[in-house]
């Protein structure tokens, strides 16, 4: 996967001459743009309509609304209102003029700058997209501008745009953005626009109402959850309690009692009852009475993972800066401070609950849900259905809370694989006890902090540990180019000595590196412990703990959720 950042010209070349165009795409029959001049009285734009192209990222329709496909997801962080200021501030438009619709996969033309594909998490949409929407913004804006002056013969100069329209005040003509949008689309791309300074903000950093808010209220929003298909079926999900573990035995005929349940399918690793509504489901999920086999890691507890992470804190790690003989500075110190601190394993505990539907054919899997990670989740269907990742669709729905939780495409996955055992439209939905147990939880942190005082500086050497990603399969070295806020799943060292009394900033604070890789799930087969003495004695992958244990009505034991790696 390449992390390099595209550049504003980059994109836009791509984007128009690949039908995915960042501005002014759409057809607009001849009739139509005589009736949505400005000024009736005014004779219709000559020229033929501009090529539709629906997966832009910016199109103006032709009654003036400016259309923002929407790459980054909207999970209650406002997202789809702060990059439609962006847009709106450049463009000229005003918010309510925005319509948002969510982008398909597709990391070509939708990835997140700072992360190199389609997704959203980390922080990362206003800081990322900040300065490429305003300039496609800028560059609509631009474009619009020269094709109302090359329309009125005049120097563009003179012309100005406003409230989505361009006015040419010497002769008091204006045209509507979408009067205009077949001939700005016929305009060449600038190859460099001005735009504003923060002193000429209309919408960024004011208070703005939130786009979502009013179907939000009136009910009209649509989640994952509520997605509704012709002969759909529920099902819920009781997976293995211990991460690695399996399906041993479960006699369905209990379930299958239960009026309103239709099927029991059998996993790898869970059990899913499909049913006719959720009640159903649930209630024959209940009555079954399932055997697991626990695996390597059935044992396994928080105090192991902390124990070894503890350790790990004591040994040499990756360093990830090395500032001064910090050493040497402590060593000299008119007074030594030390500390440790523990983050504990945390659920996201979003408010929707888990939930993916499924309708599957020979030739086509479409899925309903919201993921924050779109071409994840499209490659992980694909991956589930064995069929082409072009023939996934993946209709992405608002999310009720995402946290990092849904960075992770394991409920995908698992609709999918329930989908091809049934001859209906299936919608997975996971109970909050399921999704408490099974989330892939943010990870067990151990920081150890030092500072040496005294009248002329601050020394700080200070070691973090904790489970690597698994998208790192030796757990110490990361891939390059790597920001160094996503560098939280390795053993850091980080020393600083600065004069003057101040430590010098950490690349990462423990705070917010640590929500950066909280999803990543290992194979089961990634779970032991990787060879090298840097590794964090080899604590490796997401964390599950085994604090407690409860029993199946026929006695088997399904302890706590397991953790992703083995102790050393």
């Amino acid at each position: 996967m390449s992390m390099a950042t595209p550049s504003r010209r980059s994109l836009l070349t791509a984007g128009l001459g690949a039908g995915g165009a960042l501005l002014l795409a759409f057809t607009m029959p001849a009739g139509a743009r005589r009736a949505l001049l400005a000024d009736p009285a005014q004779p219709a734009l000559a020229g033929p309509p501009a090529a539709f192209q629906p997966n832009a990222v910016v199109r103006i329709e032709p009654n003036g609304a400016i259309v923002l496909t929407m790459s980054q997801v909207e999970m209650g962080q406002a997202a789809y209102t702060a990059m439609s200021m962006l847009i709106a501030e450049e463009l000229e438009v005003e918010l309510s003029q925005v319509t948002v619709v969510a982008a398909p996969p597709d990391d070509r033309r939708f990835a997140n700058p700072l992360m190199g594909f389609q997704n959203t998490g980390g922080s990362t949409s206003v800081r990322g997209f900040f300065k490429p929407l305003r300039e496609a913004g800028a560059t609509a804006r631009k474009m619009l501008v020269g094709a109302a002056a090359q329309y009125w013969q005049v120097d563009p100069a003179s012309c100005r745009a406003e409230r989505g329209r361009v006015h040419h005040a010497p002769s008091g003509r204006s045209l509507s953005y979408g009067a205009l949008a077949s001939l700005a689309a016929a305009q060449p791309v600038p190859s460099q626009v001005r735009l504003k300074s923060p002193d000429q903000f209309r919408l960024i950093g004011t208070s703005a109402k939130r786009i979502d808010t009013p179907a939000k209220v009136n009910g009209t929003a649509r989640f994952g959850i509520d997605v509704r298909l012709p002969e759909m079926k529920i099902a819920t999900v009781a997976a293995c309690p211990v991460l690695g573990g399996r399906l041993r035995s479960v006699d369905p005929a209990p379930a299958l009692a239960v009026r309103g349940v239709r099927q029991v399918v059998r996993l790898d690793a869970a059990v899913a009852v499909v049913a006719d509504h959720m009640g159903a489901a649930r209630k024959g999920l209940e009555a079954l009475d399932i055997h697991w086999e626990a695996g390597p890691n059935a044992a396994l507890s928080t105090e192991d993972v902390a124990g070894a992470l503890r350790r790990a804190a004591d040994q040499p790690g990756a360093v990830a800066v090395d500032k001064g003989d910090v050493r040497a500075a402590m060593e000299g110190a008119a007074q030594r401070v030390e500390a440790r601190y523990e983050l504990p394993f945390l659920a996201h505990a979003p408010m929707e609950p888990i939930n993916c539907t499924v309708r599957l054919s020979p030739t086509q899997c479409e899925v309903w849900g919201g993921t924050q990670t779109l071409t994840r989740a499209q490659q992980a269907a694909a991956e589930a259905a064995g069929l082409p990742v072009e023939q996934v669709i993946v209709h992405n729905q608002l999310l009720g809370g995402g946290f990092g939780r849904r960075l992770d495409v394991d409920s995908i996955t698992q609709a999918v694989l329930i989908a091809r055992q049934t001859r209906w439209p299936v919608k997975l939905v996971w109970t909050r006890e399921e999704d408490t147990q099974h989330d892939l939880y943010r990870p067990y942190y151990h920081d150890r902090l030092a500072a040496g005082l005294d009248a002329g500086a601050t020394r700080w050497p200070s070691t973090t540990a904790s489970p690597a990603p698994p998208s790192w399969p030796g757990g110490c070295r990361p891939p390059s180019p790597m920001p160094m806020s996503t560098m939280s799943g390795w053993n850091r060292q980080r020393d600083c000595a600065r004069p003057g009394g101040a430590a010098s900033a950490s690349p990462t604070t423990p705070s917010w590196s640590k929500a950066s890789w909280t999803s990543w799930r290992p194979r089961p087969d990634r779970i032991p412990s990787p060879t090298g003495s840097t590794c964090l004695a080899g604590i490796h992958g997401r964390g599950r703990c085994s604090t407690w244990r409860r029993r199946s009505p026929a006695g088997a034991a399904r302890s706590g959720p397991g953790a992703a790696a083995a102790s050393p």
